[in-house]
């Protein structure tokens, strides 16, 4: 196998001249984007509201709003198009080999039913298992999250926790059927500083003992910085730069990502670069 092969055989998701349109107005949100992820790395998306990164992940996840479609070019999923898929295939895929946690947990947990239940429903679903099976690895999965009480969690409902509690319960739930890639969108955006940096340091860990490849999108280059191996800068549907973290960050090319670092310097982008260069030592 050459170098080239090898490479390419460790891209786990694979987006080509990905173009998507709302098909009511014919507009193009989404403008001929490429970026790849290789397995056991973490790629940041950045960019302002409106610049494709969301919709460009919900296409890779199958779930774009029912206004707006896939209009060209292609995704692979560990080397599977995307366009062949049917509904069944989507199902089963989703969770299986890419799993996604966003914003907002609590609009992904059911208020009404325990948490421990909803994520021992998914491991029944999908695994098979028993109840009580399903039941002791969800318990084990609260505990990989370091939510303190599992078992107290797994009784409580969606009210009883706090935002960066839930963000821990819907991560478990992300990676419970052991995904080879993890998309957080947004997902330490409506968190204080300090669990936010809980959360991002747990995407960390779980990279490095599950293998994930994961896609941070952030509107927030002091996340990038911290925690992506490779980032890809979104504008107006557009890819406009990528490249390395410390490529981009420290030697960015385009007006619009000069921008960008300008107005996060207060959070010491530098800071955390110099970190991540100890860490990769």
């Amino acid at each position: 196998m050459t170098a080239h092969q090898a490479r390419h055989d460790d891209v786990v998701l694979d987006v080509r001249d990905l173009r998507i349109r709302h098909t009511g107005t014919g507009t193009d949100l989404v403008k001929g984007v490429s970026l790849s992820v290789r397995r056991g790395r973490v790629l940041g998306i950045v960019g302002e509201s409106g610049s494709g990164k969301t919709l460009t992940c919900r296409a890779a996840l199958g779930i774009l709003p029912r206004s707006i479609e896939v209009s060209g070019g292609t995704i692979d999923i560990l080397g599977r198009r995307t366009t062949d898929l049917t509904k069944r295939d989507w199902v089963d895929l989703r969770g299986t080999s890419i799993s996604a946690v966003f914003q907002d947990p609590s609009s992904y947990l059911n208020p009404s039913i325990r948490l421990g239940k909803q994520v021992q429903e998914v491991l029944r679903v999908k695994k098979g298992l028993s109840r009580r099976a399903a039941k002791q690895e969800a318990l084990e999965l609260f505990a990989a999250v370091h939510l303190r009480d599992p078992a107290l969690v797994y009784e409580q409902y969606v009210h009883e926790l706090s935002g960066g509690m839930l963000q821990r319960v819907l991560i478990a739930a992300a990676i419970a059927l052991k995904p080879e890639i993890l998309i957080a969108d947004e997902a330490t955006t409506a968190l204080d500083v300090t669990v936010q940096a809980e959360i991002l340091d747990l995407l960390a860990e779980l990279k490095e003992q599950i293998g994930l490849a994961l896609v941070v999108v952030s509107h927030d280059l002091a996340v990038v910085a911290q925690l992506c191996d490779d980032v890809v800068v979104m504008r107006d549907g557009e890819v406009v730069e990528h490249g390395t973290t410390n490529e981009v960050l420290r030697s960015p090319q385009h007006a619009y990502t000069q921008l960008l670092i300008a107005e996060h310097e207060q959070y010491g982008l530098d800071r955390f670069l110099h970190v991540k260069e100890l860490h990769h030592v």
